[in-house]
């Protein structure tokens, strides 16, 4: 018996890449795939084929004995997403899982950087997280206050961007750090529910890698930026019996899964009054915090 043998999967981005590998992974375990993918280019722009990202991905599933059907809906579409939740749950009973996959990068410096190049990347990563995820969370919820039994999964993507900042990613890096956090709230306001949301960062050479230098090696030999490398654990995430582990932030980086700390308070200053701070005394109070030399007492 599979893993996920019985569970519903909605994976957005399924077509290429990361989405790619973790739909034939969920299929390997059992799951039933909805392979949702627009099939636009690494800049969000359409792009022409004989057949769609999504639909080729499907035929791959359905080879290896898989059920899976494929979605064209663009996880921007707000009611597109109420839809496509409504759709699954009538065609296959029910939905157990949706893991948010789906983006594209416009990277430019802050000052070149246009308004459409930011709210194109914010749309896609952090609406299209959001989009999918409640009308999700709203079905389980549903079927909760029913008094049916449910064990909903949220996996969402976040990065390295996000998560520690990139130069030319203003854009691509507030979506994925807002989408760990996002991540996090899922996982509190949900817990009631039977619903876990948790957060992966792949270092993967995926098309967006490849854009800074990072490929994929093509000798046959396992390779640490293989995108299949993060698919085991989206797979688990999507289980039953991962029930136990919500809100957690976890990074995958070849073989190995790594938890990821959020902001800390650490080190501080207080005011030497023993009241309110002031103007006066914060410059050489955060020197000091920061481990700045005063100036002019410098060598």
């Amino acid at each position: 018996m599979g893993l996920l043998d019985g569970r519903v999967i909605i994976v957005t981005g399924g077509g290429r890449g990361l989405g790619r590998a973790h739909c034939h992974e969920l299929a390997r375990h059992g799951a039933t795939v909805v392979v949702n993918d627009l099939g636009v280019g690494l800049r969000g722009e359409v792009e022409e084929s004989e057949m769609a990202p999504a639909e080729q991905v499907v035929a791959e599933l359905e080879a290896m004995g898989a059920t899976a059907v494929a979605d064209g809906t663009s996880v921007t579409d707000w009611d597109g997403m109420e839809d496509l939740v409504s759709r699954v749950v009538d065609r296959f009973g029910a939905l157990h899982g949706v893991v948010n996959n789906a983006g594209f990068l416009r990277d430019r410096i802050l000052t070149s950087m246009t308004e459409d190049d930011f709210d194109s990347v914010i749309a896609v990563h952090l609406k299209g997280t959001f989009a999918l995820t409640r009308h999700a969370c709203s079905y389980w919820k549903a079927e909760v206050k029913a008094g049916r039994s449910v064990s909903g999964r949220v996996v969402c993507t976040t990065s390295g961007a996000g998560l520690f900042g990139n130069v030319g990613q203003a854009n691509y890096g507030s979506a994925k750090s807002a989408i760990a956090t996002f991540t996090q709230i899922v996982a509190l306001e949900m817990q009631r529910y039977g619903v876990t949301a948790n957060a992966l960062s792949p270092i993967a050479a995926t098309r967006m890698l490849a854009t800074v230098g990072r490929e994929a090696k093509d000798d046959g030999t396992w390779d640490p930026l293989d995108p299949a490398n993060a698919s085991p654990l989206v797979a688990w995430l999507c289980s039953a019996e991962a029930g136990w582990l919500s809100g957690a932030v976890l990074r995958v980086d070849g073989n190995a899964v790594q938890r990821v700390s959020g902001w800390a308070v650490t080190d501080g200053y207080t005011a030497k009054s023993g009241e309110s701070l002031t103007v006066e005394e914060l410059g050489l109070g955060l020197q000091r915090l920061y481990g700045v030399m005063p100036r002019g007492l410098g060598g």
